[in-house]
């Protein structure tokens, strides 16, 4: 039986055009209508309401407004599960919000329930923001870094580039999808570097490995070689990863669905990324040096054949 040869290398090209244009859209949704960021980051308040299945988001809106909240026709309110609705305003003072949630009980006469008021405050917030943008900067340097110390620079720099590539996908889909930017999201975000590193560095070390003693083949063709060599490693990690995240997102709860939402998305981004992102710009940078230059002249005209 012979093993099947896919030409990644050779359609490099169309790789990168599907790259260019899903990073266009994500990144023209980035400019035009932003992300939604969830109080966690802004400040303000989200209070649980329990209802009888008959209260629409528009009653809660009105009595919102009633009960003397600014910002009652900008809050979001979702419906979630058991007849529940979610609702985010801008207050920040506690005892208001508090106070705004009983007169919207007592208004729509909603059955007796908890008092579920959560306020955070502005500068409760910038310090989450400025902690998550800490964080996702130490782990793109610890990569950096790592993987030059391991391997060499240009995979480090590679590496990077296709973290950066997933990272804006996952924001790209966030902002077209309208979904709130949450902590949940920021650790989604972290968790899939640490994927996409993952897929990368298993190319990359078959790569390495086959360059060592690199004859009568280009290190183009090479690297082709060396990512059918993983092929099914590659193919295998990614469903037993994807699998169990996506059941998350459709079966699981609120909190779960949030967090699964960007992992699942980052992780199919960073499949994709390692073989057609990271691994042909690699190549081609390792290409222009002289070493690797005199293969090309020699043997550059020797075709990939598929199976």
């Amino acid at each position: 039986m012979r093993r099947t040869v896919i030409d990644f290398m050779g359609k490099r090209k169309i790789f990168f055009a599907i790259s260019a244009v899903v990073l266009l859209i994500g990144i023209g949704s980035l400019l035009t209508k932003g992300l939604v960021f969830g109080i966690e980051f802004q400040g303000g308040t989200v209070m649980t309401f329990q209802t009888s299945g008959n209260t629409t988001a528009e009653d809660i809106r009105g009595a919102l407004d009633t009960a003397g909240v600014s910002d009652a026709r900008n809050a979001t309110i979702q419906p979630t599960e058991n007849n529940m609705f979610l609702v985010r305003t801008s207050e920040g003072d506690s005892e208001k919000s508090t106070a705004a949630f009983r007169a919207v009980v007592q208004e729509l006469a909603l059955p007796e329930q908890d008092v579920t008021v959560t306020t955070i405050g502005p500068g409760w917030g910038a310090s989450v923001t400025n902690s998550a943008l800490l964080a996702l900067a130490i782990s793109i340097l610890a990569i950096l870094i790592y993987i030059s110390l391991r391997f060499e620079y240009k995979m480090s720099l590679t590496a990077v580039l296709a973290l950066v590539h997933d990272t804006i996908i996952v924001l790209g889909v966030y902002s077209l999808s309208g979904r709130e930017v949450t902590p949940n999201t920021m650790a989604a975000l972290l968790t899939i570097l640490g994927y996409s590193l993952y897929d990368t560095i298993v190319v990359f070390h078959r790569i390495r490995e086959n360059s060592r003693n690199l004859q009568k083949q280009t290190f183009m063709q090479m690297a082709n070689e060396s990512i059918n060599q993983v092929l099914m490693r590659w193919v295998n990690t990614s469903l037993t990863s994807v699998i169990p995240v996506a059941c998350l997102f459709f079966f699981g709860g609120e909190t779960l669905k949030d967090f699964a939402f960007a992992l699942m998305i980052g992780m199919l981004s960073g499949a994709y990324s390692s073989v057609g992102v990271a691994s042909p710009v690699y190549a081609m940078w390792k290409e222009r040096e002289p070493k690797f230059q005199a293969l090309k002249k020699k043997y550059a005209k020797i075709t990939v054949k598929a199976s």
